[in-house]
């Protein structure tokens, strides 16, 4: 069975680099460009992980944080977040909530999949 990972981003350069960095494993990537949408994503892929922006509109990535913890189908679900957000209040806020790790942006596709090694099985394409 393929890992599924979920990012959510406002961002589709930032889905893209993404989804080219886990191009070489085995993985089903799904996106949403925004909060709502990512919950309804999530509800219905159920992902073994999610990268997620904070700054977003229509539902920001701490509101949506703070809703899958309060989801007893997605709680315990890994979310990395993914952001240029480096305000300390937001960091401690998503600490709090449970986040699995944090990636600031702009990150290097080398540097993202290192990141993700330890949270989920990402295991290379065979060909």
């Amino acid at each position: 069975m393929k890992t599924k990972i979920l990012t959510v981003d406002d961002s589709r350069i930032v889905r893209i680099m993404v989804t080219r960095a886990l191009a070489k494993y085995d993985c089903q990537i799904a996106e949403a460009s925004n909060g709502e949408e990512g919950l309804k994503v999530a509800a219905q892929e159920r992902p073994d992980l999610i990268l997620l922006d904070v700054t977003m509109p229509v539902m920001d990535g701490m509101t949506m944080l703070d809703r899958l913890r309060s989801d007893a189908a997605l709680r315990s679900t890994p979310v990395v977040m993914l952001t240029a957000e480096s305000a300390q209040e937001n960091i401690a806020r998503a600490d709090k909530l449970g986040i699995s790790g944090y990636i600031a942006k702009p990150f290097k596709e080398d540097g993202l999949v290192a990141k993700l090694l330890p949270l989920v099985a990402l295991k290379p394409k065979t060909t």
